[in-house]
């Protein structure tokens, strides 16, 4: 897939597909750093800070860029979550909170 050429794409999508994995992943994982980033530069001149800035140095003004530009250098990770294993965990929140509660009501009457 790698073309003897030069393309205006920097990093190279092969670089970014080889640290993500999947173009699903890649098109996630950028799609929702983008969007982090633009929600950073708009709350520059309000001091909430909230957002976390760019992790890279970079010439590049479009927050996309950025966002591959990060991927490229392994600032941002995407992270696995196991659908079961976080039901498991809000159910155990949800138990701990109910009987946290029904204790709580025990100690005042």
């Amino acid at each position: 897939m790698a073309h003897g050429y030069d393309t205006m794409m920097n990093p190279a999508i092969e670089t970014l597909l080889e640290e993500t994995g999947s173009k699903f992943r890649l098109v996630a994982l950028s799609a929702m750093r983008s969007r982090e980033i633009t929600n950073y530069v708009g709350q520059l001149g309000q001091g909430i800070g909230s957002s976390v800035p760019p992790q890279v140095t970079s010439t590049a003004s479009k927050p996309l860029s950025i966002a591959f530009e990060e991927i490229a250098a392994e600032k941002i990770v995407a992270i696995e979550i196991d659908p079961e294993a976080e039901a498991a965990a809000e159910a155990a929140a949800i138990a701990a909170a109910a009987s946290a509660a029904k204790s709580g009501a025990d100690d005042s009457a």
